[in-house]
């Protein structure tokens, strides 16, 4: 990769792997939903000025018009569920916890992919990643297992099942969201997360609470157009020009950045099953990916929608 790449690269895997401090700050002051959002309305907005400086908009509304349903779909399960789950989750989990958890989602991704994508069957090397991924996980569940049906058992499941979002909400968008340019996939998922996520919350908490302290709002911010408007910018563009091999190894950086930062700024102990556990979905993930060789450079790679955080 050139240099340029190479920053990008770790540009993204800081700013998702900073994502879990800043959504475990934001929640000590705010409902999950409301912390969504906010994250998904900044963001969108901060992709309708960067687009419009860059003059990237669609010809006519037409263009937009057939995307509108698919967009419905990968906003939902790709941004809105993942993201209030995660927000959720961090209510009871700790933020490095949920950082290690969410680099399961290429594991997740390698199990559907093959039921649904004639392109992309399951292999001995994914078989064998898949279950040493597995153990992993199952490792990190180990400590709330014996203790019954606790809140922090149960917010580690929900965190598992957001990651499963991620994992078919990529693949759903792969199988439907081909031609349209990155820009705007990553606009139309945002803005259609942000409409439900508000209208849910408009219902369901009467009335709103909004932040009152200071870092919440910055929590916000940087949620919204670090975490999620430049976090796309950056993903699409890697994909663009190393491929979505080398794009998805990513997913190592975040789990390292955010256990560090819940032990720096939250004071936040991980065991050692989660330590271990974590390593396990590392190298279950690195077991796939070495199977993999890609080429020097892809003349066109294929769009894929990214797994935020």
């Amino acid at each position: 990769m050139s240099t340029k790449d190479w920053l990008r690269f770790w540009i993204l895997g800081l700013i998702w792997g900073t994502s879990f401090l800043w959504i475990k700050i934001a929640v000590s002051d705010i409902s999950p939903f409301v912390l969504v959002a906010f994250r998904t309305l900044f963001g969108a907005l901060g992709l309708v000025v960067i687009m419009w400086s860059r003059k990237t908009y669609p010809k006519s509304w037409k263009e937009i018009r057939p995307w509108l349903g698919v967009f419905a779909v990968v906003g939902l399960i790709n941004v809105a569920l993942p993201f209030v789950l995660i927000s959720w989750s961090e209510q009871y989990i700790s933020s490095g916890i949920a950082a290690i958890l969410d680099s399961a989602v290429p594991l997740f991704s390698m199990l559907i992919a093959p039921l649904v994508l004639r392109d992309d069957p399951m292999s001995l090397a994914k078989t064998v990643g898949l279950l040493i991924g597995f153990v992993g996980v199952v490792i990190l569940f180990s400590p709330g297992l014996g203790q019954g049906i606790n809140q922090g058992l149960v917010g580690e499941g929900v965190m598992l099942v957001a990651t499963l979002c991620y994992a078919a909400g990529s693949i759903y968008a792969r199988l439907k969201a081909r031609g349209l340019a990155p820009p705007w996939q990553a606009f139309l998922q945002l803005g259609a997360a942000s409409v439900m996520v508000w209208l849910f919350t408009g219902v369901a908490e009467r009335p709103i609470i909004l932040p009152r302290l200071p870092i919440t709002w910055l929590a916000l911010l940087w949620l919204g157009l670090l975490g999620s408007c430049v976090a796309y910018i950056l993903f699409f563009g890697l994909m663009n020009t190393i491929g979505p091999t080398r794009t998805t190894m990513v997913t190592y950086i975040p789990p390292l950045v955010g256990v560090l930062l819940g032990a720096l700024f939250l004071g936040e102990h991980l065991s050692w099953q989660a330590i271990l556990g974590g390593l396990l979905i590392l190298s279950g993930i690195a077991v796939v990916n070495m199977n993999k060789l890609p080429s020097k450079k892809p003349a066109k790679v294929e769009e894929e929608e990214p797994a935020g955080c």
